[in-house]
């Protein structure tokens, strides 16, 4: 059954004149600011598939963006391990099949650190240890300000619980994400050496990930950045990351000769149909001289969805009674200063 669905996903990839990653925004001089959404497209990229590029920006905190679609199918992030995963697993592209001589141990521990120890430094970075104006960019800005704060306040709320943080743990959490990260970073510089990729001399999904991760540091978070300073001390993977910036984002005025991918200058912020079952209806597209039925009814859930986001927000003002902002810092913020 499992080995039918994989042929059949396949085959709807292989018959897909053109495949459509949905993710967030260009900022900061990458194609997407997003640090989930940049690693898939740099997989896709490295894995020579043309593709277009859809913005998302309706719903800042859904986890199900990135996606890829592809004929009737689609790949989602919150779903079978992500996109990178679902495309190995259904052996549409599968980086890692090219090195055989390889080993999975070794692979695997290395993308468990970078999924883990550098994507939660990073989480830290973005939402715990900045003012908020970076966030702002990638995810907030189409929204009215009431609306993101809340979004922005309940997100970092969430990155607090994921990394275990509280008032009486903050320092010693804060040394443990660095020295964590610090030791990825050796571990990954002394695992890529003099080599082009980190294992052998043709890219992985691992090479995919922390490239997405180390464009991010390096292009978006500020130079007061403990994390960028950490980064910044292993010269190869600077350079690793600055090879590969101008290979695979930099020849992006060139994407239509090359095939490498696309930003489609109509992209919408509409969101296409989800599924839960790995498959979906794609609508095809359509003049816009006037509205579809499912344009209008898009926009009515569109008010909706406004609209009970302001209930929130008037909610969670009359809640906090005449709490002031010092009174709410001192609740549930941390001082991450020095």
């Amino acid at each position: 059954m499992a080995s039918a669905a994989a042929a059949a996903a396949a085959a709807e990839w292989e018959e897909a004149e053109r495949k459509v990653l949905v993710a967030r925004k260009a900022a900061f001089g990458l194609p997407t600011a997003c640090p989930t959404c940049l690693p898939v497209l740099l997989y896709l990229r490295m894995c020579n598939v043309p593709f277009d590029i859809h913005v998302d920006s309706s719903f800042p905190d859904a986890d199900h963006i990135p996606y890829v679609e592809f004929g009737e199918c689609v790949a989602f992030n919150n779903e079978k391990g992500g996109v990178i995963e679902y495309l190995k697993e259904e052996k549409i592209v599968d980086l890692n099949s090219k090195h055989p001589s390889v080993s999975y141990s070794d692979v695997l521990s290395t993308k468990a650190m970078v999924m883990t120890w550098l994507s939660d430094a990073l989480q830290y970075e973005l939402w715990l240890a900045s003012d908020g104006s970076i966030p702002h960019d990638i995810y907030f800005s189409d929204l009215s300000w009431p609306i993101g704060k809340i979004l922005y306040w309940k997100k970092t709320r969430e990155v607090k619980q994921q990394l275990g943080i509280t008032k009486l743990n903050a320092a010693e959490k804060e040394e443990e994400i660095y020295q964590k990260a610090n030791a990825a970073y050796d571990a990954l510089s002394t695992r890529l050496g003099d080599q082009i990729f980190l294992f052998d001399n043709s890219p992985t999904d691992v090479d995919a990930l922390f490239l997405g991760h180390a464009l991010f540091v390096l292009n978006v978070l500020p130079d007061t950045s403990v994390l960028r300073s950490c980064l910044q001390k292993y010269d190869n993977l600077v350079n690793f990351t600055k090879h590969l910036k101008v290979q695979l984002l930099e020849a992006d005025s060139d994407s239509s000769a090359t095939g490498l991918g696309s930003t489609d200058p109509s992209s919408s912020s509409t969101p296409r149909k989800r599924a839960s079952s790995g498959r979906s209806y794609k609508p095809k597209p359509r003049a816009k001289k006037e509205r579809t039925e499912e344009e209008k009814k898009f926009r009515r859930k569109a008010k909706y969805f406004l609209a009970t986001q302001l209930v929130a927000v008037l909610l969670f003002l009359s809640l906090m009674g005449g709490a002031d902002s010092s009174e709410l810092d001192d609740e549930d913020g941390v001082d991450y200063e020095d």
